[in-house]
């Protein structure tokens, strides 16, 4: 999908095997930044994503070798996942903010500190960065700038793209979805990144990981929706730990979720953490 002049949306589907017998289904968007002679990647999506980028590349009559950098929003599974193949196969380097690099460098320590339900079928193994980004970089890719924007709260090295040509503005998870599985690491971090992302100049489409492509008007609800919700869940939060120990995360989990309307799949390790990143 052509989102703008440089700009080409990839969508992956994948699924996150819960338990044995249940399987959630999820999406990952990619985009495909296309300079005047190569082209430039961010996000990788899960192990096997590999195949689909590279059909995608020579559908639009580029070779692998044409990519040259791969650009990951944050450290996630869903973002890294295909990385190290894509290296291997296309030569291209690798550039992700500082704070994402250890769990990049070294997912089996990524596993073990943030065990996601089959992590090692979703990852296909380490890969090395070679450009680290700070938040101010501008970066030319072949005749396309882009703007570094350090926008955490999802997670500690989260990074957005500002790309004032295509006015385009390239949210990996940082916007977050109502009724989706809350999952950030700092609650007052994910509202500020919010309220940053608002102040963002000329934008015409907010294109998320992990939402439909967002434009005009539409930029504007989306956000102030995901403020809402993070207040919702800050809400839910503070009412279910007067009747529950902090101590028990899973047990404010349960609670939350229930309060949240939520699904049961979102009674997780994962979701007790972004809910106790509310306190």
């Amino acid at each position: 999908m052509q989102i703008s002049e440089h700009v080409r949306l990839v969508k992956v589907s994948f699924q996150v095997p819960i338990s044995p017998d249940l399987l959630l289904d999820r999406i990952v968007n990619l985009f495909l930044i296309r300079g005047k002679n190569s082209v430039f990647l961010v996000d990788s999506g899960v192990a096997g994503a590999e195949k689909q980028i590279l059909e995608q590349l020579s559908v639009s009559g580029l070779r692998p070798e044409d990519l040259k950098l791969l650009i990951l929003t944050h450290a996630h599974p869903d973002h890294i996942g295909a990385a190290a193949p894509l290296q291997r196969l296309t030569g291209c380097r690798i550039a992700a903010h500082p704070a994402a690099r250890l769990w990049v460098e070294d997912t089996a320590r990524q596993g073990v500190e943030r065990p996601v339900p089959g992590f090692h079928k979703l990852v296909a193994g380490p890969v090395k960065i070679d450009r680290l980004l700070h938040d101010g970089d501008k970066l030319d890719l072949d005749g396309v700038i882009v703007g570094v924007l350090h926008t955490p709260g999802h997670s500690s090295g989260s990074i957005s793209l500002h790309l004032p040509q295509d006015r385009v503005l390239i949210c990996g998870d940082a916007v977050p979805m109502p009724g989706d599985l809350p999952i950030f690491t700092d609650w007052g971090d994910s509202v500020a990144t919010l309220e940053r992302l608002r102040q963002v100049p000329e934008v015409e489409h907010l294109l998320s990981a992990w939402d439909m492509p967002r434009s005009g008007p539409e930029i504007a609800a989306a956000l102030e929706r995901g403020l809402t919700w993070l207040h919702r869940i800050k809400e839910a939060v503070e009412e279910e730990v007067q009747l529950v120990q902090p101590r028990d995360p899973l047990a404010l989990c349960q609670g939350v979720v229930k309060r949240l309307g939520l699904p049961p799949v979102a009674v997780n390790p994962l979701v007790a953490r972004s809910f106790a990143g509310c306190l």
